[in-house]
């Protein structure tokens, strides 16, 4: 049971990046690799800072500000320079591995063994740590899933909308889209470094390498969320990247309830990104037209 509750816990924790992948990806069309550095660099933000005395909830917003700025570095050499934006993502994530490293002092593991994290006033009112963390988890996801609906929803998420739309048309408009990109890869990486953080303080450690392969993962709720619901709104396919993180997480503690390994993790995560991609197309293979179209009797 430990098991389950865990893999629903790091789901929910994990949904905050998944909603920073679904950002990038889905709303402003660009390929970010920023993530994979952003999401470490708020671990271990929120990670040094505790261990200095912070108090851990305050310790959330600077992560996000440091996240936010690694963002900002790769819509910036984008636009400025004419990087390819992947290529962008790509250099920050990179240079993202030595700027954690001096974040931590110089160390790859930040442990937060003996001090105070954001779960521990909830340990004299829910003394299993795993369920502890999955309801705060899911309280705090809500309200940045909240958030970001009403901010997509705001004349200025519209606009970070359409210029994933089309940007030749926003910039007829009058809109900066290289401003909009900015926005969206600062709040993006803003809510993987926050989810970094969370990360950090559930699992006790902060590591350098705890980013590495993030995307994939990021994308594979995204996609998994989205087959499930076959969402048709914002809000609904805020729900998908986030019940895809949790189908994800539970996937993996089922590969590991059945006797595979830690190693064997990059491998099923793989197959699981190709198989949530294929199943549409397997769908129009296997079911009827009828039932495809939504047009059968029963």
């Amino acid at each position: 049971m430990n098991l389950w509750v865990g893999a629903l816990a790091l789901g929910l924790a994990f949904a905050a990046s998944a909603l920073g992948v679904y950002i990038t990806f889905r709303v402003l069309a660009f390929p970010d690799l920023t993530v994979d550095g952003s999401f470490p660099l708020g671990a271990a933000v929120s990670a040094i800072l505790i261990v200095r005395g912070w108090e851990p909830w305050l310790t959330l917003p600077v992560a996000a500000g440091a996240g936010a700025l690694a963002g900002m570095v790769t819509a910036t050499l984008n636009s400025k320079l004419n990087i390819n934006g992947l290529l962008a993502g790509i250099l920050v994530s990179i240079a993202m591995w030595t700027v954690n490293l001096r974040v931590m002092g110089d160390r790859a593991n930040q442990p937060l063994l003996g001090v105070d994290t954001i779960l521990t006033p909830l340990r004299p009112y829910v003394s299993d740590a795993n369920v502890a963390a999955a309801l705060l988890f899911a309280a705090l996801v809500g309200v940045l899933g909240l958030a970001l609906n009403w901010l997509l929803h705001t004349d200025l998420g519209l606009a970070l909308r359409a210029t994933g739309d089309n940007e030749k048309m926003v910039r007829a408009q009058g809109i900066d889209a290289d401003r909009m990109r900015l926005l969206g890869l600062a709040l993006a990486n803003g809510l993987a470094a926050i989810s970094g953080a969370l990360v950090a303080q559930y699992q006790g450690f902060a590591d350098v390498g705890m980013g590495l392969g993030l995307i994939v993962a990021g994308l594979a709720a995204v996609i998994i969320g989205e087959t499930l619901l076959r969402p048709t709104g914002v809000v609904m396919t805020i729900v998908a990247a986030v019940l895809g993180s949790v189908v994800y997480r539970a996937v993996i503690a089922a590969a590991l309830f059945v006797g595979l390994g830690p190693t064997d993790m990059r491998l099923v995560t793989s197959l699981i990104v190709v198989l949530a991609l294929a199943i549409p197309a397997l769908r129009r293979t296997v079911l009827p037209r009828g039932l495809q179209l939504g047009t059968a009797r029963p």
